[in-house]
């Protein structure tokens, strides 16, 4: 079964979101240091690290990105039923 490994960072809203992708994408900040800073999810205290795991752990349109798109980048915003996620794949087999 396919398993991947990513790491998020969780805002309410979508400005947010693309604001911290873009210190992100312009080097002014690491995905990690704005996990900590600014994810609403308790993930972000480990730089949102989510682990490992398997299609169908983790909402749908979470599952669509982290299995069929690239690897290494970073992905969002991507809109849950929890808010705006910044998605990170960092393995997948």
């Amino acid at each position: 079964m396919a398993s991947a490994s990513a790491k998020h960072i969780l805002v309410e809203e979508e400005a947010e979101c693309i604001a911290l992708k873009a210190k992100i994408d312009s080097g002014e900040s690491t995905f990690d240091a704005l996990a900590k800073a600014h994810s609403k999810c308790p993930s972000g205290a480990k730089g949102g690290d989510l682990g490992t795991f398997t299609p169908g752990q983790m909402v749908a349109e979470f599952d669509k990105v982290v299995f069929n798109d690239e690897v290494g980048v970073v992905h969002g915003p991507v809109k849950t039923q929890f808010g705006y996620h910044l998605l990170e794949i960092t393995e997948r087999s």
